[in-house]
């Protein structure tokens, strides 16, 4: 059975491509990369996992980012962190070293502003183009190829590779320079963790008076409290189930960004700030890897 899901792909003339990082993320997203004709070049840091997505979408697997680089029109990473992303882009190994003059670098990592200008500055420097590109749709948008991906960058390299990038994406939008992809990703998770910890106490609230909350959350979903947490976590929620991809651990990174950019830029996150502690409280519960609609858990 394939890790993604049936497509039909918008027609664009196939592209020499690389793919960094084959996680939850990347691997559905390269295999989405594969299907839509292009020639897919990937690296992973545990080789296994790039053998593996060879066996099932075909192309190839090279053992640094800078081999996986050589040639390719456009260069997608997806990483963990910073630090991660220095390590696959930057040295000799890097993918900066292996693309060519006018290669152009997208990234998907949810990471920093800083480290987004940052790199963005050193491959200028090199004559290549970097767009910070993180996604919002999780792991079920990763292998649907209906993620929502925020863009910051120069409009020529933005062009380019949107047609490519539209084989895993339902929306890929430039917001402004470099940097501005990774912050419109922090108002997203800033806009999740204030929504998830709302629906929490909702339900903890409709559980404790005795109501029917599958009901009930059939009713309110109609009205001004909809929202897509409530649609597709709310049941689950009331189910104790929270198995769903997008880790307590990567919110809590995520939100560890927002809130130093919120101590640069002077905004007041005091909501944020709390949610984050009680994902901190989930975590010393032993849900690393639960689910984020797991907030439920400490109100039980």
């Amino acid at each position: 059975m394939s890790s993604i899901a049936a497509k039909t792909y918008e027609s664009t003339a196939p592209k020499k491509v690389a793919f960094l990082g084959l996680g939850v993320m990347g691997f559905p997203m390269a295999g989405h990369l594969a299907r839509a004709g292009h020639a897919v070049t990937v690296y992973n840091r545990s080789p296994a996992k790039a053998q593996a997505w060879v066996a099932e979408f075909g192309g190839s697997a090279k053992g640094t980012p800078r081999e996986a680089s050589m040639g390719a029109d456009i260069v997608f990473c997806c990483v963990g962190n910073d630090d991660d992303l220095r390590a696959v882009t930057l040295g000799a190994d890097g993918a900066f070293a292996g693309l060519q003059p006018g290669g152009i670098f997208v990234d998907h990592t949810t990471a920093s502003a800083d480290v987004a200008r940052e790199l963005h500055g050193a491959a200028k420097h090199l004559g290549l183009a970097f767009v910070d590109a993180p996604v919002s749709g999780g792991q079920a948008g990763a292998q649907n190829g209906a993620l929502t991906v925020m863009c910051g960058g120069d409009t020529a390299a933005f062009d380019a590779a949107r047609p490519v990038a539209m084989a895993f994406s339902r929306a890929f939008t430039l917001m402004g320079g470099s940097g501005a992809g990774q912050l419109t990703k922090m108002v997203n998770q800033i806009c999740i963790a204030g929504l998830v910890q709302g629906l929490s106490e909702a339900i903890a609230f409709g559980q404790k008076a005795g109501l029917d909350v599958n009901l009930v959350l059939d009713v309110i979903g109609k009205g001004a409290a909809q929202s897509w947490q409530l649609d597709n976590r709310g049941k689950t929620m009331v189910a104790d189930q929270f198995d769903f991809g997008f880790a307590v651990d990567w919110m809590r990174k995520d939100l560890g960004l927002v809130l130093d950019e919120a101590k640069r830029n002077g905004a007041r996150l005091p909501v944020t700030a709390l949610v984050d502690q009680f994902y901190a409280d989930v975590q010393a519960m032993g849900g690393h890897r639960l689910d984020t609609s797991s907030l439920i858990k400490r109100l039980r």
